[in-house]
């Protein structure tokens, strides 16, 4: 006494899986754009949600030790920049400190973060 069940097919995926499926698509994508550093072309990238959070967790500290707000501004560049990725403390601190505060505003603004948001 076996009864045959009958599962139902779906033709056609419904439009509000494939928009689902197209937005779940885009997690994880970098967003970047050219800038200019020094004089040289450097490539940002738009900052993710976690690190925006991990950012102002590391900016929090620093409001208690004035120290750590380079380490901030450094943290910013190199989670922005790939170029900046390898530089060292020491590397760091041959730049001079406007233009990497100028290039940390430009990651904050392109990021939606401030003044002039995502421009």
């Amino acid at each position: 006494m076996t009864s045959k069940l009958k599962i139902p097919t779906i033709s056609k995926v419904s439009d509000m899986t494939e928009k689902t499926n197209k937005m779940k698509s885009l997690v994880g994508r970098k967003m970047s754009k050219t800038y200019k550093f020094m004089g040289e072309d450097i490539t940002i990238n738009k900052l993710v949600v976690a690190e925006v959070i991990a950012i102002q967790e590391k900016a929090k500290s620093s409001d208690t030790d004035e120290s750590e707000g380079f380490n901030v501004l450094k943290t910013v560049i190199q989670t922005a920049c790939p170029e900046a990725l390898e530089l060292t403390a020491e590397d760091f601190n041959s730049f001079p400190l406007d233009e990497l505060t100028k290039l940390s505003e430009e990651i904050m603004r392109f990021s939606g973060i401030g003044a002039n948001q995502g421009k």
